[in-house]
């Protein structure tokens, strides 16, 4: 009898339950966290090329035009 009611109390136990909804949220806030920083990082990365070459030919025009 006791092992009959060891198992009603497991299954109407919803403790549990709460924390497998918080591991499920969590995994999804970091998922998008990596996602944004993936979208952030290269597009970051495509201007900062596009500013050095910029400064790059800024530069270079402007020592041609003093000479």
């Amino acid at each position: 009898m006791k092992l009959i009611n060891l198992f009603k109390n497991f299954r109407n136990d919803e403790d549990g339950a709460v924390t497998v909804d918080w591991v499920v949220l969590t995994a999804a806030v970091v998922g998008l966290a990596i996602a944004a920083m993936t979208a952030i990082n290269s597009g970051v990365g495509d201007l900062t090329t596009d500013i050095g070459t910029s400064l790059t030919n800024v530069g270079t025009n402007t020592t041609i035009a003093a000479e």
